[in-house]
C-alpha cells in the first residue's frame, strides 16, 4: 500500500460492530496506533446481529457502512463482529476500495498453544453454528478436541457492564459451569473468546474457570494486521492529538449511558446516524 491510495494524514480507522464488543478490538488498535484517530461505530438500532437472517444482515451492514464512510471518510475498515465478518466481508470487499479487516475466531492459535489438545470455543450461538466456524476447526484443529458453547446472555451482560449497570455474576458462573460439564473439559487449557463482547468479561470469566485455562481472543492479531496495512502511511505531525468518536445508529438512553465507559477508550464525542 502506498500513500497515494489513502487520504492525507491523519489516517482514520473505522471500527464497526453491532454493539460495544468491538471496543475490545478498538483498545488493542489504540495501543498499537495511539496517534491514529478512530471512529467506533455501533449499529445499536439493529442489535443483536446473531438473531437476524443472513440476507437481511448483509443488506443492513452494507447500508450502515456506506453511510458511515460517507460521513466519516476512513482509510481502513475493521469489522469487529464475528457474525458480520463471516457473512458480509466478501460483499463489502467487492464494492469498497479501502482495506477491510474482519474478525476470525482464534482457533488456529488456540490449537497451536494447547498442550493437552483440548480447547474451548465460547461464542454466540450463531457463530458456533456457522459453517465457517466448522471449517476453521476442520482446517486448524483437526488433532484437537474442541468444546463449543454458544451464549447470547454474555453479550447482554457485557453491554450492561459497559453501561455501568450491575451485572449477574451468577449467570457468568452458570455459563462457565456449563462449559466445564462437557466431556474432556477437565483437560481444557485454552478457551477461545470468539465474540468481541466476551473479552470485556475476561476477568469475570476467569474467576469461574480453572486456573490452567488461558483465555485468548483475536483483538491483538487484528491490531497487528491494521498496523501492517497502515505501515506505509505518513506519520501524524509532531504534537498531533487524535480525536476519537463513537457513532450509534440510534439515539437511546443505553447509548448515552456508555459515555463514562467510552472515556476510558479516549472517546469523548458521541454522534447518531438514526438509521
Amino acid at each position: 500500500m502506498t500513500n497515494s491510495t489513502l487520504s492525507s494524514p491523519p489516517t482514520r480507522i473505522l471500527v464497526f460492530d453491532s454493539g460495544v464488543g468491538g471496543l475490545s478490538v478498538a483498545r488493542e488498535i489504540q495501543q498499537r496506533l495511539p496517534q491514529n484517530p478512530l471512529v467506533y461505530a455501533s449499529d445499536n438500532a439493529f442489535f443483536p446481529y446473531g438473531t437476524k437472517g443472513e440476507a437481511e444482515l448483509i443488506e443492513r451492514v452494507d447500508q450502515v457502512i456506506s453511510e458511515l464512510l460517507e460521513r466519516y471518510p476512513s482509510d481502513i475498515l475493521v469489522v469487529a463482529c464475528n457474525t458480520a465478518s463471516t457473512l458480509t466481508l466478501p460483499h463489502l470487499r467487492s464494492k469498497l476500495s479501502l482495506p477491510i479487516v474482519g474478525v476470525v475466531p482464534a482457533i488456529k492459535p488456540a490449537a497451536l498453544m494447547s498442550t493437552t489438545g483440548v480447547i474451548g470455543l465460547l461464542a454466540t450461538p450463531a457463530t458456533v453454528a456457522r459453517p465457517y466456524t466448522h471449517e476453521l476447526i476442520r482446517e486448524y484443529a483437526t488433532n484437537s478436541t474442541v468444546i463449543s458453547l454458544g451464549s447470547s446472555e454474555l453479550v447482554q451482560i457485557a453491554e450492561q457492564k459497559l453501561r455501568g449497570e450491575e451485572i449477574d455474576l451468577d449467570a457468568i458462573g452458570r455459563i462457565a459451569q456449563q462449559l466445564m460439564q462437557a466431556d474432556q473439559a477437565e483437560k481444557m487449557d485454552v478457551l477461545v473468546l470468539a465474540c468481541t463482547h466476551f473479552p470485556l468479561l475476561k476477568d469475570e470469566l476467569a474467576e469461574h474457570l480453572p486456573e490452567q485455562i488461558k483465555l485468548i481472543d483475536s483483538g491483538a492479531a487484528i491490531a497487528r494486521r491494521v498496523e501492517f496495512l497502515l505501515a506505509d502511511c505518513a506519520e501524524p505531525a509532531e504534537g498531533y492529538t487524535p480525536e476519537h468518536i463513537a457513532v450509534f445508529t440510534k439515539a437511546t438512553t443505553a447509548a448515552e449511558q456508555l459515555a463514562p465507559a467510552l472515556t476510558g477508550f479516549g472517546i469523548y464525542q458521541q454522534a447518531y446516524l438514526n438509521i
